[in-house]
C-alpha cells in the first residue's frame, strides 16, 4: 500500500488521480448535469421483472420490442467489414425467441450521451447468465452519444426468451482521473448518434 502511495505521488500533477467508479447519487448528478442516459429511472424496478433502474454502483438498462435474429436461411458469410442484412430476420414483440445457438441483435430503450471523463462497461443481467444468455456490448466511450446495439447470444441447445422492456445488462461507469486528448465525437466515430439496431460498419 506504502509503495502504490508512493509511486502515485512521483506521477506528474495532471496524472495523480486513479480515476473511479460512478456510485448512485453520483450517476444520479451526472444524470442531472450532462444528460447522461434518458429515461432515467431514480430506484431499481423488480416487481415480476427482470429489474432495471438505478442500483448501487451502476444502472441497469431495458431493451425494446425490436429485434433482429440471426438466421443461415440464405447460407450468408458472416463478415464484419461486409455484412449482409440478409442474415437477419425482423422482429417486434414482447417476447423475442432466439434459436439454440444463435444471437440477436437489439437496441437500448436508454440513450446516453457520455461525458469527456468518462467511460462505460456494461455487463449482463445474471437472470440471462445463468440461463446461458450471454450479453455483449462495446465500452461507452467519452464523448459517445446514441442508444445501444445489443449483442444477446444463446449458447444453450435450446430456444430462449427475451422480455421486451425488462433488464437486459448493467452499465457501470469509470470517471477517468483526467481528459482525453481526443474523445469519440471529436474523431467523428462512425457510430455517433445511433437511433436504432445498428450493423456493422467499416
Amino acid at each position: 500500500m506504502f509503495e502504490a502511495q508512493t509511486k502515485l505521488s512521483e506521477l506528474p500533477e495532471h496524472i495523480k488521480s486513479t480515476g473511479r467508479i460512478l456510485v448512485d447519487w453520483e450517476i444520479r448528478e451526472y444524470v442531472k448535469k450532462f444528460r447522461m442516459l434518458e429515461p432515467f429511472e431514480e430506484h431499481l424496478k423488480r416487481d415480476g421483472v427482470i429489474s432495471y433502474g438505478l442500483s448501487s454502483m451502476g444502472y441497469d438498462i431495458r431493451v425494446t420490442d425490436e429485434f433482429k435474429v440471426f438466421t443461415n436461411l440464405k447460407q450468408a458469410v458472416v463478415d464484419p467489414k461486409q455484412f449482409s442484412p440478409d442474415s437477419f430476420v425482423d422482429f417486434k414483440g414482447p417476447v423475442c425467441i432466439v434459436p439454440p445457438n444463435s444471437f440477436a441483435l437489439a437496441r437500448s430503450v436508454e440513450y446516453f450521451r457520455m461525458p469527456r471523463s468518462v467511460l462505460g462497461l456494461c455487463l449482463g443481467k445474471s437472470s440471462y447468465a445463468r440461463c446461458g444468455i450471454v450479453v455483449n456490448i462495446t465500452p461507452l466511450e467519452p464523448g459517445w452519444e446514441g442508444h445501444l446495439t445489443i449483442e444477446i447470444s444463446n449458447t444453450t441447445p435450446l430456444p430462449a426468451r427475451i422480455y421486451s422492456f425488462e433488464g437486459i445488462a448493467q452499465v457501470l461507469f469509470f470517471e477517468a482521473g483526467s481528459l482525453p486528448e481526443v474523445s469519440y465525437a471529436d474523431r467523428k466515430g462512425k457510430y455517433q448518434g445511433q437511433q436504432g439496431i445498428t450493423l456493422p460498419k467499416v
